[in-house]
């Protein structure tokens, strides 16, 4: 009995240590061969969650974290990596125009090429067992043998002194069709000159636009006889003079490389960033504290209405202030985007026929961020009214009763027993509100989209837009190219805040615990 335990026990060891080898061994091959691709971050990643997962299903002494690991690599999935990579970022100079490695720069300017001789006009003939292609060189006709099109294979095809070639001329549509195996045909002309596809109509000798010198980095511009180097402060292939000074304007795609500070030096020295950033920073302060200041007094008020004894059909009251807070947001934002219409909006024809006036919510900074506000505080009351209800519910009675007995009236009680019994407990989730709309993306991008615009800044900025929205708008908008760069170095200066509420938010728990 004892052995065939142990022999079960063996099997099962064998087992699980296969299944971890076999793991190990596949997710090695993928860190493998992300970075022989350049992806040097997520082959890390990969590696430590596998190494991870090996050392915590592997050891008896980290049995129970088995159990943990799932959130644990969740964690760092979601959470950490995205984080240290943003921050990564920041420090460099990652945008759209500079995405790849050197290695693969260099390689993308070695692949290009350029007309370095004659061009030739060709006619494609069908010959109805096969393809044959002509040119025409002083006068003189030549031809290649018959070939087959059907498969995108690459061929070398003599060119050949003919009087006639039989068949069909194959009209434009055809080549079109035939296109990507014509690419692949380089024709050898008696002179020994190769010429390749250069139109719809035409061979010519093609050539690589750059060679590689012999230091494995410059590259020569055969056609323009001049020398490019890579530039590793701007992260561009670019010309040099006979000094080795760079000059001319760079050539794409560029590298990625590491500037430092740089993005951060940015945000403080270039006025077309450092105005907008401080005005949208101060903006996005007042949003967040206004909400949740206009919902918290909202809230309050009605969970004290809707908890009032006296109060008939409290329960109907209470569902229909609730409705906001059920409803999708983005449906809401929606619809209250059709409602501020500037021109067909129920609430501009409402103001028109009670005070003649029609606010221009969406093209005047003002009315717009007032717009934005209004349209929050409704999204955003029926959260702290559900909250403050609850707490209501926890001051005792005999607060009440002992204020009834000294003549207090409902609003005395209202600010000297329900709002400070309610402040302490509050004030966390109140921090959290904040944090949360410091960052409320999808308010500002399905209402205004950040409008309007602000004039004269480097990388678009609105006078509604977020520090969230402006990071989103300078990845995706810019006008310089997505500045991804830039874009993380704002992303860490939101972390930061952030980060610094998150704990402000802590003390507060932890002293309304003690």
């Amino acid at each position: 009995m004892t052995t065939a335990v142990a022999s079960h026990s063996n099997y099962k060891s064998l087992a699980k240590w296969g299944l971890l080898s076999a793991i190990a061994a596949i997710n090695g091959y993928v860190c493998v061969l992300m970075y022989s691709r350049g992806e040097t971050a997520f082959a890390m990643l990969t590696l430590v969650l596998t190494s991870l997962a090996v050392y915590v299903f592997g050891s008896k002494k980290t049995y129970a974290h088995r159990y943990t690991f799932p959130g644990i690599a969740g964690m760092i999935l979601f959470i950490i990596f995205p984080l240290v990579y943003t921050v990564g970022l920041a420090f460099t100079n990652y945008s759209a125009t500079n995405q790849v490695t050197l290695e693969r720069a260099q390689a993308v300017h070695l692949s290009k090429t350029y007309q370095s001789g004659k061009s030739y006009k060709f006619q494609l003939m069908n010959q109805g067992d096969g393809y044959a292609l002509t040119i025409k060189d002083s006068g003189q006709l030549l031809a290649t043998e018959t070939f087959q099109i059907s498969e995108a294979v690459e061929r070398h095809l003599d060119l050949k002194p003919v009087e006639t070639v039989k068949g069909k001329k194959a009209k434009i549509k055809e080549i079109i069709a035939k296109r990507p195996s014509l690419n692949l045909i380089t024709l050898s002309m008696p002179s020994g000159e190769e010429i390749k596809m250069s139109g719809l109509r035409k061979f010519a000798a093609v050539g690589p636009l750059f060679v590689l010198q012999d230091d494995g980095e410059t590259l020569y511009n055969k056609k323009t006889e001049t020398y490019f180097k890579a530039n590793h402060e701007t992260g561009f292939y670019q010309e040099v003079n006979d000094k080795d000074a760079f000059v001319g304007d760079p050539i794409s795609p560029g590298f990625v490389v590491n500037v430092g500070a740089a993005n951060f030096e940015r945000i403080w020295k270039d006025d077309g960033i450092k105005e907008p950033f401080i005005s949208i920073f101060i903006w996005t302060v007042i949003f967040a504290t206004c909400t949740v200041v206009f919902t918290l007094a909202i809230g309050l008020v009605l969970a004290a209405v809707v908890q009032w004894e006296e109060l008939k059909g409290r329960a109907v009251y209470r569902l229909l202030l609730i409705l906001p807070y059920a409803v999708p947001a983005f449906i809401s934002i929606l619809i209250f985007r059709g409602l501020f219409n500037q021109s067909f909006g129920e609430i501009n024809m409402l103001l028109e026929s009670m005070f003649g006036i029609q606010p221009n919510w969406f093209s005047d900074p003002f009315t717009a961020k007032t717009m934005v506000l209004i349209v929050n505080t409704w999204l955003g009351f029926p959260y702290m009214m559900i909250l403050c209800m609850g707490l209501l519910k926890s001051i005792p009675e005999d607060l009440y009763e002992a204020s009834a007995i000294d003549g207090a009236g409902p609003i005395q009680n209202f600010f000297k027993i329900t709002v400070p019994m309610m402040v302490k407990p509050l004030t966390p989730l109140l921090i959290a509100a904040f944090a949360f709309n410091f960052n409320n993306f999808v308010m500002i991008a399905l209402l205004t989209k950040g409008g309007p615009n602000m004039i004269g800044t480097t990388e678009p900025a609105g006078y509604t837009d977020l520090l969230v929205s402006y990071t989103y708008r300078i990845a995706f908008e810019g006008s310089g190219g997505q500045d991804f760069g830039l874009a993380s170095a704002i992303a860490t200066l939101i972390f930061l805040l952030v980060g610094g509420l998150a704990l402000l938010n802590l003390r507060f728990t932890k002293l309304s615990n003690n």
